[in-house]
């Protein structure tokens, strides 16, 4: 996998380690230029897993591929822009779809892009909408998702709301 050039990584930034014969995705939790809102982009009606569903950017890690630069093919694939900075770690999820894939693990990020943040390039044959999210939208991202099902709420709100967003 040829690496994305140019981004850099914040100081204590964790990776975590892929072990042979898990499925790995990643996501990035982009905020505006403010940083007081999250962008996030709604996946289209007919998706199979998480359809109609607001969504961060992200997706599966390729055989072979890093985490970091995984996440940065993602960022420039789903909106257009470049990875300039992995800013924090987020976390990491363990989840079961809906599409009978079985179990991911996910390690999310808080990053920081270049690119014209009023015009992402979405791939509009998978997703249907985007918006930016701040501390009084949160709501909006648990449309169609079953109590409990909040991992994209919770991860943004963590962003928006959480210390050290200066950071990094």
């Amino acid at each position: 996998m040829e690496a994305e050039p140019g981004y850099t990584v914040g100081c204590g930034v964790e990776v975590p380690v892929v072990r042979d014969g898990e499925v790995w995705a990643v996501g990035a939790v982009i905020l505006d230029r403010a940083g007081r809102a999250a962008f996030a982009q709604r996946r289209s009606g007919g998706r199979r897993l998480f359809p109609d569903c607001w969504d961060v950017v992200g997706g599966h890690v390729e055989p072979g591929e890093g985490l970091l630069d995984a996440l940065a093919r993602e960022v420039r694939e789903e909106t257009g822009w470049r990875l300039r900075h992995v800013r924090r770690f987020l976390g990491t999820a363990t989840w079961t779809g809906d599409d009978g894939a079985g179990l991911r693990h996910e390690a999310d990020y808080l990053v920081e892009v270049e690119g014209d943040l009023d015009r992402p390039a979405l791939e509009w044959s998978k997703h249907s909408g985007y918006g930016w999210f701040g501390p009084d939208d949160l709501e909006r991202l648990k449309e169609n998702r079953a109590p409990g099902e909040y991992l994209i709420h919770d991860l943004i709100a963590r962003a928006v709301r959480g210390p050290g967003l200066g950071g990094g």
